[in-house]
């Protein structure tokens, strides 16, 4: 018999080496996640935008109030929703405690045109950021995507 390690060793060796390296390579994986801010600040953000674009062309035309009043109320809730997530992942028990984002200033241009450019550019941008999101996010930015990209087609 030779003097190194038998076939059998290796190859244990090599089946197991994944499972014993994982909660290394977990914890190197970590280590990457406070490069930058948040993403999902950023898509709070535009959610906050959204609805105050929403109510403004709806203050200029009231008549579009049925078409354009849900799409407030879910842009609205999904701020309040990427803001908990925010949150939470910051450790901190009450959302309302962190500071609030600045409001966002009055649009330009109120029309119907610009609401549907403004949703459907946030759908892309939740689409993008939920490629680079762990599963656990991944769920709820992919539903704020769709949601965003529905109303685009709906309202064009």
């Amino acid at each position: 018999m030779p003097g190194g390690p038998s076939r059998r060793r290796v190859l244990a060796a090599l089946v197991l080496a994944p499972v014993a390296l994982s909660p290394l390579a977990a914890g190197c994986a970590a280590v990457g996640l406070d490069d930058g801010p948040d993403p999902l600040i950023a898509l709070a953000d535009a959610a906050r935008a959204d609805a105050l674009l929403a109510a403004a062309v709806v203050a200029d035309d009231p008549g579009l109030a049925a078409r354009v009043d849900p799409l407030q109320a879910a842009r609205t809730a999904h701020a309040a929703a990427l803001d908990a997530e925010v949150a939470r992942l910051a450790g901190d028990p009450e959302p309302g405690t962190a500071a609030a984002a600045p409001a966002p200033a009055a649009p330009a241009v109120a029309d119907l045109a610009a609401l549907r450019a403004a949703v459907t550019a946030s759908a892309r941008a939740a689409a993008e950021a939920a490629l680079g999101l762990p599963a656990a996010r991944v769920g709820l930015v992919a539903s704020i995507s769709a949601c965003c990209a529905t109303y685009g087609a709906v309202l064009g």
